[in-house]
């Protein structure tokens, strides 16, 4: 049977949950190539090179990969996030994203990375002021992208508990994918709120894009290059999918067969896809 890479990627990364001799046995019944061995510095460079961003993935996948402060991730992610100043500045300065690294990240050179124009306000008025003056959706996206450093986020933490930030600013923070969660929750915690965050692409992390988002088969190919992309987090998706693969799934290849066949066309998520299989099976 012909799979597209896109299904391998997604079987495989589940297969990776189950244990090494039922996988290739699987990968055997159900005829499901072995991936390529690739050097990984070699596959890095391809990637940057090649690798096509996913559509209708999460913003906050961005900031996954950031995390790793590694300066040629950063070059993947840089086309990107090409409407997000915050982000776009913070890589052209190299501030890093990993916690507790305090160290700069090295820029590549090669890349045409520009800094976006500095806000007249925050020339004027300072971070608070500026984030204080926003009285439009541009402003305060533009004060917004001057939010930088854990010491920047801080001191907006403090600003908006002594006297709330103008709702255009707090939504503008709101949706950046690298603001702090507990902020994040002091601007609001209405389900609307939330809900509405969650569709701006924020996600708690790996976890919640792994068992809440579809299709199963998208969701499970950009997770397949989690080991590479971020590999600090992908533990989070690979721990929240296994006890289902293991339970309804297992070593069962009759089970991994309706998988496969089902996985191309199903529109619900992995734990959706994973469940119905075993089911079937």
């Amino acid at each position: 049977m012909h799979y597209s890479h896109t299904v391998q990627q997604a079987v495989g990364f589940l297969l990776g949950l189950t244990d090494e001799e039922a996988a290739g046995r699987i990968r055997r019944r159900i005829g499901l190539p072995r991936p390529a061995t690739e050097d990984p510095r070699v596959r890095r460079r391809r990637l940057n090179q090649v690798w096509a961003w996913p559509s209708n993935v999460p913003s906050s996948l961005a900031l996954w990969i950031l995390q790793e402060d590694d300066p040629e991730l950063n070059a993947v992610v840089w086309r990107y996030i090409g409407l997000d100043a915050g982000l776009r500045r913070a890589l052209a300065r190299g501030i890093p994203f990993g916690p507790g690294r305090t160290e700069p990240v090295p820029v590549d050179r090669r890349l045409p990375v520009e800094e976006p124009e500095i806000p007249d306000a925050y020339v004027h008025h300072g971070l608070v002021g500026a984030l204080r003056e926003a009285t439009s959706m541009a402003a305060g996206r533009a004060a917004a992208s001057m939010v930088l450093t854990p010491a920047d986020w801080r001191t907006v933490t403090e600003a908006d508990a002594e006297r709330a930030l103008p709702g255009y600013a707090r939504w503008a923070l709101s949706v950046r994918p690298d603001c702090p969660p507990a902020l994040r929750a002091q601007f609001g915690s209405h389900p609307k709120f939330t809900h509405r965050v969650r569709q701006a692409g924020v996600l708690d992390g790996p976890a919640e894009y792994a068992t809440d988002h579809g299709p199963a088969v998208r969701v499970l190919d950009v997770l397949a290059m989690g080991a590479m992309m971020f590999p600090a987090r992908i533990g989070e998706a690979e721990d929240s999918l296994r006890p289902l693969v293991q339970q309804h799934l297992g070593d069962r290849e009759e089970a991994w067969a309706v998988l496969a066949q089902l996985i191309g066309t199903f529109h619900g998520t992995a734990p959706e896809l994973v469940v119905t299989a075993g089911a079937i099976a």
